[in-house]
């Protein structure tokens, strides 16, 4: 999705929940995860949190979960969120600067920059032909194209090299992205910091996303829990 340029962006996103039953043996004093109604069934997580609906600041924390089921703490970093805090991804629309709350998993990686050393999971590496479409009216929306389709308008997509600082790493959340619900949004991304809150994305300091992009496991089916510390959209309930 566009990050915000000077605090002014159009904002893209749409998702599908995953669920599971949280343990019974789970207390306040217990990781994030093991507090989580569904963590998406594998053995990496991405949470982040913050601290209401209305906050455009946060923390990115990413997990392991041992052999013994229990998580252990990867890293952890400061996080943005959308100009306009954060929304239920099942009730977001279109360009509303918001950030969509829910449990995804992170379909593929891709950057302006080569990869980092270490990375495993799939990464495609952004040229000049290279867009995301957000064409409500397109076959192609929330996609990557190259080249852009012709039913995808370019003034209602984003060229992705136009972002070099953003997307110079970024991974793609799978929010709307698997059976896309038009006008609730398109391209929400894990990505780089610029120079404020987001339009929707989530964001993170560039050696951190450097790190997690070397840390992410596909066959350790990792996702991305985006939510609050509480309320309606509290973590604990994805």
């Amino acid at each position: 999705m566009r990050p915000l340029r000077a605090g002014i962006a159009t904002a893209v996103a749409a998702c599908a929940a995953l669920g599971a039953a949280p343990s019974p043996a789970a207390s306040a004093a217990d990781p994030l995860p093991a507090r989580m109604a569904d963590t998406g069934g594998g053995r990496q997580l991405i949470t982040a949190e913050a601290p209401r609906t209305s906050s455009t600041t946060g923390t990115v924390t990413w997990w392991d979960r041992g052999a013994n089921g229990r998580w252990v703490k990867a890293g952890s970093a400061p996080a943005r969120f959308g100009a306009k805090g954060l929304v239920a991804g099942s009730k977001r629309k279109q360009s509303t600067n918001t950030t969509p709350t829910g449990l995804y998993d992170l379909p593929f990686a891709f950057g302006v920059k080569a990869a980092p050393e270490g990375t495993t999971t799939t990464y495609r590496r952004v040229h000049r032909d290279s867009w995301w479409c957000q064409d409500n009216a397109s076959r192609s929306y929330n996609r990557w194209t190259e080249p852009r389709p012709r039913d995808c308008r370019a003034a209602e997509s984003e060229h992705l090299a136009d972002y070099a600082t953003q997307y110079a790493h970024a991974l793609v959340v799978g929010f709307n992205y698997h059976r896309p619900v038009h006008g609730r949004g398109a391209g929400i991304f894990l990505h780089v910091n610029g120079r404020g809150a987001t339009a929707g994305c989530v964001s993170v300091p560039k050696d951190a996303m450097r790190r997690i992009l070397t840390w992410v496991r596909p066959e350790r089916s990792p996702h991305i829990a985006i939510g609050t510390a509480g309320g309606a959209t509290s973590l604990t309930k994805y």
